[in-house]
């Protein structure tokens, strides 16, 4: 069952206003579901957004902020809970203890970052949780075809590489992420198999 989910983005809107939209749908529909929003806690971009979309609808947003970032005056004034915390890490680590899955939308590198840890992890079974791409308006095409990549040339396994939940639709997405089982796979692969 998912209460809460993480939600790595931008912290800036991006040249398309689809988006901005999206983030703000997806906020919305989290609210609708009583599905608990988990993020980065700042008031900018998709970051702020997708906040907004949770908290004008009557759901929970908890903003997990370093207290460096809190000092350059981007906290989210209005949200359910605010944490801070001394470094990066620490965020994503808190981010993961108070969730149940993690959903990514476009962003820049750390919002890779953030998302390629929380797969490397699922990947070395230190979590089962589901791991997703809202693929809004192929933002991700090329990423996804860089994983492919990975598996063609031996450096990552097809089931690894399919715990990455793919889609470009909220609805379909979130139903995807309530449906997921994580693989039975040992990461490293031996010399025979590839």
């Amino acid at each position: 069952m998912i209460k809460r989910l993480t939600v790595f983005c931008g912290s800036s809107f991006g040249t398309d206003s689809i988006y901005e939209e999206q983030a703000y749908l997806l906020g919305k529909r989290l609210a609708d579901e009583q599905i608990g929003l988990v993020y980065g806690g700042s008031k900018t971009g998709l970051m702020g957004t997708i906040a907004n979309g949770v908290m004008e609808n009557g759901g929970e947003a908890i903003g997990i902020l370093p207290h460096f970032l809190q000092g350059k005056e981007i906290a989210h004034k209005s949200l359910t809970d605010l944490i801070l915390v001394e470094t990066m890490h620490e965020r994503k680590t808190k981010m993961n203890e108070l969730s149940d899955g993690v959903i990514a939308l476009p962003g820049g590198y750390g919002t890779l970052e953030e998302l390629f840890e929380m797969m490397t992890w699922a990947q070395l079974g230190l979590h089962q949780k589901p791991i997703a791409l809202l693929n809004i308006n192929g933002f991700y095409d090329d990423l996804l075809k860089m994983s492919q990549t990975m598996v063609e040339k031996g450096f990552l396994k097809e089931a690894n590489q399919k715990m990455l939940i793919v889609d470009d639709q909220i609805d379909s997405l979130l139903n995807k992420m309530k449906n997921y089982q994580a693989p039975k796979v040992e990461k490293w692969i031996s010399k025979d198999e590839v």
